[in-house]
């Protein structure tokens, strides 16, 4: 396990997107109406619908925000035209950027992305460019201050449901699956009465980068933040090692 927090990188989104949960919401209730759209309002018969529900527990969502935001869909289908976009790209000094987009606008969204890149002395690349240097994997973050199972227990519900790998940090425990085994492992956790601080599918860079230019930095963050602040904008995985 590298010494890289992973918990500090989730705790530090958390807070961000606790500022701006009106946003998050958004978010994920437009994957719940592409989910819905794709594969029916049912979470049992929808892995994806499953999966963002699951994500949509993890930031706090209300149940009946959620039941409203798949019944909404399940009646609105003919007239969700969200559609999946993701671009590739490097930001300062080679660190590697993947954006994933919901978007019912693609030359809009690419011309905000592509603005995002270019102020931060980044650029966007062709697909498949930096996403080599990532792994797809279910991720489920534990914070040990919520969790009072012991720590080869907990490992153990987790291994036994099918999870890949189990880690302890200084802070939290990281749980990573397949991406096919993510729900059935975090169900099993849930089932357990672990809390979960967060848990989605999500691209785990298989080495991390550090920056000490301290102007690197900062276009670095000018990338991220642009991103962020995009309302078509799903999610940014970098390598680049806070």
């Amino acid at each position: 396990m590298s010494g890289h927090s992973k918990f500090a990188n989730i705790k530090h989104k958390k807070e961000k997107n606790d500022a701006a949960k009106g946003k998050i919401f958004t978010i994920i209730g437009r994957e719940i109406a592409v989910a819905v759209k794709e594969g029916g309002p049912d979470p049992n018969n929808n892995f994806k619908l499953a999966t963002v529900i699951a994500k949509a527990k993890a930031n706090n969502m209300p149940n009946d925000t959620i039941e409203r935001g798949i019944k909404k869909a399940a009646g609105d289908v003919g007239n969700v035209n969200y559609e999946y976009v993701t671009y590739e790209g490097y930001g300062p000094n080679g660190i590697a950027i993947i954006v994933d987009a919901l978007t019912d606008n693609k030359n809009r969204t690419a011309a905000n992305v592509r603005s995002a890149f270019t102020k931060g002395q980044g650029n966007v690349g062709t697909p498949g460019c930096v996403s080599f240097m990532f792994d797809k994997k279910g991720q489920i973050i534990i914070d040990k201050e919520e969790c009072e199972m012991e720590a080869d227990d907990l490992m153990m519900t987790a291994l036994d449901a099918g999870a890949e790998d189990f880690s302890e940090e200084e802070d939290s425990f990281e749980v990573l699956t397949d991406p096919d085994g993510f729900e059935e492992v975090r169900k099993a956790l849930a089932d357990a009465g672990i809390p979960m601080l967060s848990a989605e599918v999500t691209m785990i860079p298989q080495n991390y980068v550090e920056l000490t230019d301290e102007t690197a930095v900062k276009n670095l963050q000018r990338i991220l933040d642009m991103l962020d602040d995009d309302d078509d904008v799903q999610a940014v995985y970098h390598n680049w090692d806070e």
